[in-house]
């Protein structure tokens, strides 16, 4: 057989177990990674890649250690369901770092965290300034969880003695082009009903869609694949010059 066939065989194979090994590990392993998580992951990564290359070996010793280490690490993960200590020992436990506004410089200390990863990761909250942070807590994955201070905190609805009104979450009816039929049959619709409703908006053909979705309100977001912008840092972009200066004028 030649070289290149059984490599490509073999990445065939060893992208199978791969996604495999990951489906049964469940979609926490790629949205929320621990540290043992991403040494596993760095270790499946490793013998899949020598699945592939390493030729002289039978393929079957490498995918044999792919499943049996992939198995392992489901057995640990259902070892840290039942049993909070190992938990704990093997994806580790949250760490504050402020605490009623002060900042915990010991617990920054031992997770080897400095002020510009908390600066950093507060920005991504949306605060800019750490004199508004109550509580802040680093969690096992790497994201930090914030509380702002009492005065600090927007008001809701329930603040204000308001009813708010029942959102749900919204439907996709098209993405990329694609109508998506499951979804228009469990809201009791139809593509007929669809088209009326996109030719309301202006649009005659379903391949301009790039995103399309229904609320709970029965209201159609249309999102098209021509939308583009010129100038991204400029507001008054796709409006003629001459429009602009009569908006001046008039103002």
């Amino acid at each position: 057989m030649s070289p290149y066939v059984e490599i490509l065989l073999r990445s065939i194979g060893a992208f199978a177990l791969i996604l495999l090994v990951t489906r049964l590990l469940g979609k926490s392993q790629v949205n929320q990674l621990t540290v043992a998580d991403f040494v596993n992951a760095i270790v499946i990564g490793a013998i899949a890649g020598s699945l592939v290359v390493e030729l002289n070996e039978s393929g079957y010793y490498y995918a044999f250690g792919l499943v049996a280490f992939g198995l392992m690490t489901i057995a640990a993960e259902y070892i840290g369901l039942k049993y909070r200590p190992a938990r704990k020992l093997m994806e580790g436990e949250p760490t504050v770092i402020i605490h009623n506004g002060k900042i915990m410089e010991d617990n920054m200390r031992k997770l080897l965290y400095n002020m510009d990863n908390l600066t950093m990761q507060l920005r991504e909250q949306g605060v800019f300034n750490i004199a508004d942070v109550e509580f802040a807590v680093a969690e096992p994955n790497g994201s930090l969880s914030v509380l702002p201070k009492a005065d600090r905190l927007a008001a809701t609805v329930g603040d204000l003695n308001l009813r708010g009104n029942y959102r749900g979450i919204p439907s996709e009816l098209i993405q990329d082009g694609k109508i998506i039929e499951q979804n228009l049959i469990q809201n009791s619709l139809d593509e007929e009903w669809l088209f009326r409703e996109l030719e309301k908006q202006g649009v005659y053909a379903v391949s301009d869609v790039n995103f399309a979705s229904l609320d709970s309100g029965g209201k159609l977001y249309v999102d098209l694949k021509k939308d583009q912008i010129d100038h991204l840092t400029d507001p008054t972009d796709k409006v003629p010059a001459q429009k602009r200066r009569k908006n001046r004028m008039d103002g």
